[in-house]
């Protein structure tokens, strides 16, 4: 119950009970309401500075949950990067190796963006960088998958052509029943018996008698009847495919011609002394990707481990070359 306030009136020299005016209440509510919105405001803000609203509350913890996810999300690309790079030497290393192929280049595998600027879009938000950063990221794993996945691809074709290719690659000895200890030269830096000079020589020279019989090493295609006086002679160049030829040097006759399809162990020529050579003998050469390299690793069809080991020990003897 309300306090009654008297004054005192000196016309009627009594005391009056106190009755305010309708402007004075009005302001007196007025000033309440003032005063008590003064100090709302003042103590929202001071919540709002201190704590924040719920909206910023919020706020808050979804973008320490985006900041979390993106942590996650980056640990997996990092995880995803590793295990491709795992995929990507495993291809390079056995994969690819197994089919004589050549690896990827790192510079095909690494390939980055180029052009205009992928990422502008990104730009302008608080977060900006973070965005862009694992977008870029991303990119990239998604351009090396993509050159990985059709490595397997190349891997699985060359898987279903396996035994055509086993087939092409040279495998046998030029000339039948021969005695290791009897190959002339092989491969490496010889003695030219013209010039007397260590020279590289490209390939294996088989001695025996004209007429003796050579035969191809692997299936393939003739590229070349040579006839010649000089260097190589009559010569015959088989293209086998997957990189690899072979020539076959100083033959006295050839039974096939250009074009023609030949296979493994088909009679192809007959030893001959044509060409620079010192006596009659069969100058083999297998060629790899335009480079000549050592026959005596594709012997493996005739020789057994122990031949093939003294072979090796016998190339490393110094000799004289027929050629």
């Amino acid at each position: 119950m309300a306090t009654k306030k008297y004054i005192y009136n000196p016309q009627t020299l009594d005391y009056e009970e106190y009755t305010p005016s309708t402007r004075k209440r009005i302001g007196k509510v007025l000033l309440f309401i003032l005063v008590a919105g003064i100090i709302g405001y003042g103590t929202v803000a001071l919540i709002q500075n201190t704590i924040g609203s719920p909206k910023e509350r919020m706020q808050a913890r979804e973008i320490e949950y985006l900041k979390l996810q993106y942590d996650i999300a980056n640990d997996r690309i990092d995880n995803i990067n590793a295990l491709l790079s795992e995929m990507q030497d495993r291809d390079d290393n056995i994969y690819r190796m197994i089919f004589e192929a050549e690896p990827i280049p790192s510079s095909v595998r690494k390939a980055g963006y180029g052009g205009t600027n992928r990422y502008e879009a990104l730009g302008g938000y608080a977060n900006s960088n973070m965005v862009t950063d694992i977008t870029k990221k991303i990119d990239i794993v998604e351009s090396q998958i993509n050159v990985q996945s059709k490595s397997f691809d190349d891997v699985y074709n060359m898987a279903k052509n396996k035994a055509l290719m086993l087939s092409c690659i040279p495998a046998i000895m030029p000339v039948k029943d021969v005695d290791i200890y009897r190959i002339s030269s092989h491969y490496g830096y010889r003695t030219d018996p013209f010039y007397k000079v260590q020279k590289l020589h490209s390939g294996i020279d088989f001695a025996g008698p004209i007429g003796t019989h050579i035969y191809c090493t692997g299936d393939g295609v003739v590229e070349k009847v040579i006839k010649g006086n000089g260097g190589y002679g009559n010569n015959i160049i088989v293209n086998h495919g997957y990189g690899y030829k072979t020539r076959y040097a100083h033959i006295n006759k050839a039974y096939v011609k250009e074009g023609q399809k030949v296979k493994r162990g088909e009679h192809i020529a007959d030893m001959g002394n044509s060409g620079k050579s010192t006596a009659p003998h069969l100058h083999y050469e297998v060629i790899k990707n335009d480079k000549a390299i050592n026959p005596v690793n594709f012997f493996f069809n005739d020789l057994t481990p122990e031949e093939y080991d003294k072979i090796l020990e016998l190339s490393e003897r110094p000799s004289m070359t027929m050629d």
